[in-house]
Formats: C-alpha cells, structure tokens, sequence
C-alpha cells in the first residue's frame, strides 16, 4: 500500500469510527442513543487505534495534519510530502464522514436538533468564546504532539550488553490511543476536541454537501479555530521539544 492509500484509509477509518459513535449516541432512534461523553471518548479513541494500526506500516500513520506538520518541523518527515499527505488525510476524513451518514440516514431524518446533525461531523464550542476555544484547541494538540514525540519504543538487552529495539506491533497504536483518550476527557468539554484539522474540517465539508434534512448552516464562522489552532499547539510542541527535549 502506498503511502498516501494509508493516510486515506487510515483517517476514513478514523472518522468511520469516531463519527459513528457520535452519530450512534445522539441521534434519534439509535439502539446507541443517549450514551454521552464517556463513550464517545472511548469510541474515538478507538478509532484512533484502528486507523493508526492499519496506515502505521504504510505511512507511520499520521492521520492528522497537525502531526504531519510536527514531524516536517522536527526533521524527520520530508517537506515535500507534507502536502500529499494533508490531501489524503482531508479526502480520507470526508469519506468516512459521508459513510457515516449513509448508515445513520434515517436518524438523521428522525432527528430534530439541527445541532446535533452538525456535531455528527464536526466540532463547537459548548460556550461560544472563540479566544477560549482557540486555546483549548492549540493546548489540546500541544499535549497530543509533544506526548506523542515522547512515546519511547521498548528496549531490551542483548546478548553482548547492546540496546535492542523491539518492535510492539499493532499493540505500538495503544500510546497514541490513551493520549486522545486523556485528551478527550480532561480537554474536550469546551470545544468537543477536534485536535485535527482534517477530522474538522473535511467532515463538516461533507455535512455542507450532503442531503441531510432540515439541516443547519455548517458554522463556517467557528470552523477556522480548529484548523488554525491545532497547527499553532503543533509547533508549539515541536519547539519545547527541541528545548527541553
């Protein structure tokens, strides 16, 4: 698979997941309906897992633009591909977006709470401060980058004393998994935790495009902050890391 597949299929299945569990917790009529917070953190979370397991051999699964861009300011990712990668993650969260309302169509034709159809696909603030969802947002993705340029491969000794890296397998998608877990618990209140500008915005491009019924306007005055904010918490990330290390 090449690359850019990965980061396709990898996000797609991110948002599959992530946006299913919101659909399945607040729509109407679903079997799901009700669930709250708890498990639509522990369902994105989840989908984390999913997607970084599949794309991690492929692409070394971004999944998120605000990765992508830490790993091109630390060094270890080629500018070049910076933007092959953005696409595929942006094209990849729409998809995901709009098979999550294929399967849940007939909910949203039940549903009366227009936002509620629109926090299916993207994020809002609870309390409409924008400087506070701003920063909630770059904070939020701050401790998602530095916390995951930290993340330490197992080492093990060697016949001959020497540092042997071991690789965990699928089981290396469960660091990145706690920490949106976390930040989803401690930091998602105010702002819903998009903390991936791609996972905001291609989603709320497709509930812009698709037929939902009765729907409202897709919030094109708020959808800036959780492109530009996650962005800045990134190389927020990337140069206290390079301080501190």
């Amino acid at each position: 698979m090449s690359p850019f597949a990965a980061e396709f299929l990898g996000t797609m299945l991110l948002i599959l997941m992530g946006g299913g569990v919101v659909a399945n917790a607040i729509l109407t009529g679903t079997k799901g309906n009700g669930g709250g917070w708890i498990v639509i953190t522990v369902g994105w979370a989840l989908g984390v897992f999913i997607g970084v397991t599949v794309a991690a051999p492929f692409s070394g699964a971004h999944l998120n633009p605000a990765v992508t861009l830490a790993l091109a300011l630390n060094g270890s990712f080629p500018w070049a591909n910076v933007g092959m990668f953005v696409l595929a993650q942006l094209l990849g969260a729409m998809l995901g977006a709009g098979l999550v309302w294929l399967f849940y169509r007939d909910h949203f034709a039940a549903t009366a709470d227009k936002d509620a159809k629109l926090a299916v696909f993207c994020t809002a603030p609870a309390i409409r401060t924008l400087s506070t969802s701003f920063l909630c947002e770059a904070v939020g993705t701050f401790v998602l980058v530095y916390a995951i340029l930290h993340v330490a491969s197992p080492v093990l000794d060697g016949p001959n004393g020497d540092a042997v890296m071991v690789g965990m397998g699928s089981l290396g998608a469960i660091p990145v998994t706690l920490i949106v877990l976390a930040i989803g618990l401690s930091l998602g209140g105010p702002t819903g935790y998009a903390i991936n500008p791609a996972r905001d915005l291609g989603p709320r491009i497709m509930h812009a495009l698709l037929p939902i019924p009765a729907k409202r306007n897709s919030d094109w005055t708020y959808a800036w902050v959780p492109v530009v904010a996650p962005l800045v918490g990134s190389a927020i990330a990337v140069l206290l890391t390079g301080i501190f290390g």
